[in-house]
């Protein structure tokens, strides 16, 4: 995260824009907004040095709703103009809001690239489990048998898991939380701003028009403590409305046991490989299991833009900061009269 200071406190209000919020009543992004609002002003960081880039979608809407400087791109490219101005000027801070389709169908790629190449971008992903905008087709991470416009009859694909595919990727920093928990969404937001690295954020985000209650099977409210863990460093995994469930290994497969079992997981954010978190991932109550929510990894690893900047310095260090006329005209040129 940038470290420059602003001469004077910011609050919510200096972040929220004057364009009129246009997403669907009841849209569970209209708590990310509210969240990332209140968010800002802490970092202490000043509203010129704070970028909000997105592609296509409802959450794409995002940077003319934040009082910041941000670009509305096209469909799965976000991360490429991201990347480009972490490049040129890394003492930016930069969010890029995308969602499951505009990040993981033709956004996929780029994704992937900017997380492996540890980019210092913080990537939310906005997963609602359908193509909201264009009127509820089927999406990435849309269920088996999915019934939508596009998939009358169900959808046959398996989805994708984007805590997954971020792990896959060698990210340095991954999360999971849910939209209508805001302390916890807050707080995981949090932590991805402070991260210097690549951040992928996972939002469970409720399309209560197309795809209402798509994750009311873990998160509502009432049964939200037996099907989910929050994962603290350090700490037991443990669950259930009494805390009086863990989890432990049976070989390779994660089980349920008591609280006190001398077996239980403790959770290790840190761990140098990723398969610790790749475990986690994997367990859901699809299998039985409650989903862990919170940080499932936070590394710290070289960033690809200092990587950049050792190198143009070799660059320079050796050949002189260079002549961009001089080069134009090197070697063979030809003048057309």
């Amino acid at each position: 995260m940038p470290t420059d200071t602003v001469d004077a406190p910011l609050t919510r209000k200096d972040f929220v824009s004057d364009q009129d919020v246009r997403w669907c009543p009841g849209c569970g992004d209209y708590a990310i907004l509210a969240q990332m609002q209140r968010l800002l002003p802490n970092l202490g960081v000043p509203r010129e040095n704070i970028v909000f880039i997105s592609g296509i979608g409802c959450s794409s809407r995002f940077p003319y709703y934040v009082d910041t400087f941000g670009f509305h791109s096209i469909h799965g490219r976000a991360m490429t103009l991201a990347s480009g101005l972490k490049i040129t000027r890394p003492e930016l801070l930069v969010f890029v809001i995308t969602g499951d389709g505009d990040g993981l169908s033709i956004g996929g790629n780029h994704l992937i690239h900017a997380l492996r190449r540890n980019m210092d971008l913080n990537i939310i992903l906005f997963n609602n489990r359908i193509y909201g905008l264009t009127k509820g087709q089927y999406s990435p991470t849309s269920e088996v048998g999915k019934r939508t416009v596009s998939s009358p009859a169900g959808s046959l694909e398996v989805p994708v898991s984007p805590a997954r595919i971020a792990l896959a990727a060698e990210a340095s920093f991954v999360a999971r939380t849910v939209a209508t928990d805001t302390r916890h969404l807050s707080t995981t937001l949090e932590r991805a701003a402070h991260h210097r690295g690549g951040c992928f954020v996972e939002v469970y985000q409720n399309c209560n028009v197309y795809n209402d209650g798509a994750f009311d099977y873990f998160a509502e409210r009432s049964i939200r403590a037996e099907q989910t863990i929050n994962l603290e460093h350090g700490k037991p995994l443990t669950f259930g409305k009494n805390g009086d469930k863990a989890i432990k290994l049976d070989g390779l497969q994660p089980v349920i046991c008591a609280d006190d079992d001398p077996g239980r997981l403790v959770h290790d954010e840190r761990a140098p490989s990723n398969v610790w978190p790749y475990l986690l991932a994997h367990m859901s109550p699809t299998f039985g299991l409650p989903l862990p929510l919170g940080v499932l990894r936070a590394v710290d690893k070289p960033t690809y833009e200092d990587g950049m900047s050792e190198q143009v310095d070799a660059a320079r260090e050796h050949s002189g900061a260079g002549d961009v006329a001089a080069l134009l005209r090197a070697g063979d040129t030809w003048t057309v009269e």
